[in-house]
């Protein structure tokens, strides 16, 4: 969706300064915001993808003004709220209110470092050839889809070319949708400033985004 995450090429927003020495938390409250939405993830309840589309998917006046992690918060209310695994009392009150909903797993304290060790991989054993293959100009869709696409808005209807097949992956757009992994080839695709901004721009700049194989097509 056209939401308050797809920023690229915006203006207005001003430089992005970098910090020295910048901690990876500024907050206690930081801290357990993470640990919440890790610790929650493990149980089982909704996949990445959903996770990554609660957050995107805020009011984008929200997800702008909102610090960083008060958007982690607020996509894990949404998600307890669509499994049932909290109700609105229960958010606003912070007690529980109703017998726990069962999940098939826990993230205890003891297991954190194995379960976030062993990640959860995205990549699938292919069950067809790409369709598309290095040095290959490609065109991307001019799609404005409602749910989740990684498709950025500025690199809609854009010409590129095809830099590495990365290999065969869970795509995001269905399985945000809880209709299956549906496993797809995704491609480093190389776009010059110039196609994706204008002819103004320094003809030595480029964007390299990784792209699924829906999102593209022969020019």
């Amino acid at each position: 969706m056209n939401g308050g995450a797809d920023l690229g090429g915006m203006m207005g927003f001003g430089p992005v300064v970098e910090e020295d020495n910048e901690p990876n938390f500024h907050a206690l409250w930081e801290e357990r915001a993470m640990a919440m939405v890790v610790a929650m993830g493990a149980c089982g309840q909704w996949n990445l993808d959903q996770s990554r589309f609660s957050r995107e998917s805020l009011p984008p006046a929200s997800y702008l003004s909102f610090p960083y992690y008060r958007i982690w918060i607020e996509g894990l209310q949404k998600l307890l709220l669509e499994t049932n695994m909290a109700t609105p009392d229960e958010i606003a009150s912070g007690n529980m209110s109703q017998p726990a909903k069962a999940v098939p797993r826990i993230m205890e304290a003891a297991n954190v470092d194995d379960m976030l060790s062993a990640g959860g991989p995205v990549d699938r054993k292919p069950n067809r050839k790409p369709g598309f293959g290095e040095g290959n100009t490609v065109r991307t869709l001019n799609i404005h889809p409602e749910g989740h696409t990684r498709l950025p808005r500025y690199a809609r209807g854009k010409i590129g070319i095809i830099s590495r097949v990365l290999g065969f992956h869970v795509f995001p757009d269905s399985n945000a949708r809880g209709k299956g992994e549906a496993p797809q080839w995704l491609y480093q695709i190389r776009f010059s400033a110039r196609e994706l901004w204008g002819d103004d721009k320094n003809p030595r700049d480029a964007v390299t985004l990784d792209l699924w194989e829906p999102y593209i097509e022969r020019p």
